[in-house]
Parts: C-alpha cells; sequence; structure tokens
C-alpha cells in the first residue's frame, strides 16, 4: 500500500513538472518566435478539406492568435467524398468560429475540379492561380499550409504543397509574403506527444506552437464541431495526436 501510495505521489510530482515545463516552454517560444512572425500579420491558412484546421493546423491557429494575427482560411474542397459536403461546409464554420477566425473570413470552394478523393491528382496550375488570386485580393502576408508530406499522405494535401512550393519557387507570391509549412512525422512520433514535445523542443524547426491546457480544451472543441467525422478511430486521434497540442512549422 505504501508502495502504491509513493508512485501516485511521484506521478502527480512528475505530471504537475512537465506541465509547468510545457507552459513555460509555450511561453518561451511564443516570445522568440514573436520576432519571426510580425504580429498583426494577415494570414491565410490552406487547406484540403473541413476539419483539416481542427485535426491538424489547430496549435498553429491558436499560436498565431496569441501574436494577434488576421486569420483567413481558404478550403479547396467540401469533403464531399462520402456525399457529406453541405454538413462538413457548416461544421467547419463551426469549428472555425471556435478557433476565432469569423465566417466573414472563411472560403469554401465546392467544385468539381477539386473533388475530396485521395485517388484524383489536382491540377497544380489550377490550384496555384485559385491560391495567389485570394493571396493578392485579400492583402495576405503570411500563408500556412501542408508540407511535402501532406502530415497523413493525403494526395489532396500534397497538392496544396506542390501548388505553394511552385508559387514561392517561382516568385509569384506578393513581396513580403512568407510560406509556412506544417511539418510531417512519423506515426510513433505522432502518436506520442509527450515525448515529441521534449523531441520538438531539442530540436531545430523554424516554429514551434505548444498548446496550453486551456487551448487544448479549445482545439478539441474545434474538432468536436466536426460531428460527421467523429468515428472511433479519430476519437482515439483527438485524445494522443501531437497535432492537437504541438505543430512545428518551416518556412520555404
Amino acid at each position: 500500500m505504501e508502495a502504491l501510495c509513493l508512485g501516485c505521489v511521484l506521478a502527480a510530482v512528475l505530471t504537475w513538472g512537465f506541465l509547468c515545463f510545457w507552459d513555460s516552454a509555450e511561453r518561451m517560444k511564443t516570445a522568440e518566435q514573436a520576432g519571426l512572425l510580425k504580429s498583426g500579420s494577415r494570414t491565410l491558412l490552406v487547406i484540403a478539406h473541413p476539419d483539416d484546421e481542427a485535426m491538424f493546423f489547430a496549435p498553429t491557429v491558436l499560436g498565431l492568435a496569441r501574436l494577434k494575427h488576421r486569420m483567413s482560411l481558404l478550403c479547396f474542397s467540401a469533403g464531399n467524398y462520402y456525399n457529406q459536403g453541405e454538413i462538413r461546409k457548416k461544421e467547419l464554420l463551426q469549428s472555425c468560429d471556435v478557433l476565432g477566425i469569423p465566417t466573414s473570413r472563411v472560403m469554401i470552394i465546392d467544385n468539381s475540379d477539386f473533388p475530396d478523393d485521395p485517388g484524383v491528382q489536382w491540377d497544380t496550375e489550377h490550384v496555384a492561380n485559385i491560391l495567389l488570386q485570394h493571396v493578392e485580393v485579400n492583402d495576405i502576408n503570411l500563408v500556412v499550409t501542408f508540407d511535402a508530406g501532406g502530415v497523413s499522405g493525403h494526395s489532396n494535401h500534397i497538392a496544396l504543397y506542390t501548388a505553394v512550393r511552385a508559387l514561392h519557387s517561382e516568385g509569384k507570391f506578393p513581396k513580403g509574403c512568407s510560406v509556412l509549412t506544417l511539418q510531417s512525422v512519423n506515426v510513433l512520433r505522432k502518436y506520442l506527444f509527450l515525448l515529441d514535445l521534449l523531441w520538438s523542443l531539442l530540436h531545430t524547426q523554424d516554429i514551434l506552437f505548444v498548446l496550453t491546457s486551456e487551448e487544448v480544451a479549445q482545439a478539441k472543441r474545434a474538432m468536436y464541431c466536426h460531428r460527421s467525422q467523429l468515428l472511433w478511430f479519430r476519437r482515439l486521434y483527438i485524445l494522443f495526436s501531437r497535432y492537437m497540442r504541438i505543430n512545428s512549422l518551416h518556412f520555404l
């Protein structure tokens, strides 16, 4: 019995210490990143499907909110793979509201050119043209999207990176417009977020956003807005995935 009590006390102390370390790391990183990410920037999050914003990018959206960024969102499909497009569009707007992105700054592209289908390759030039027009019209100076791995390997995610990379390498973005891509990690790092936090703090990335416990709860509320997608394995994802708590990003 004494051993059990001692074990519980030790676990409580370790948990408390880790949470203190977590919040301290979050504050430190925010201070450092304020110099890299100009306060008040007009930022565009580019996603492929409704729920990407909460499932993968919530730490980035909430982290940029700390820096007073004016967030907009461009979603390239309605997520109509299972004929749920109208439902999923409404869920996206609800999730964005939880994350602090107003409906007036959310655009959802719903046409046959960009089907929600991992078996279909989106046309890079078409994606790039729409994205560039959105950036120019809204005077965007920071674009955030997936990296070459697409986090989950989904071809629609990767198509966004390919288009953004092409615009960046060809110098077509307006002067002063930067691009951040969300780092894809292996399965072990994706789901062992406590160990992954230590790994992320000790290894180089351009930007690291770590959510506080209150912000994690906010990210979960955003994800729960996507009720049509809450199958059992996504509920496990919400509990264990790093992307609900940590985002590592790199500049192009």
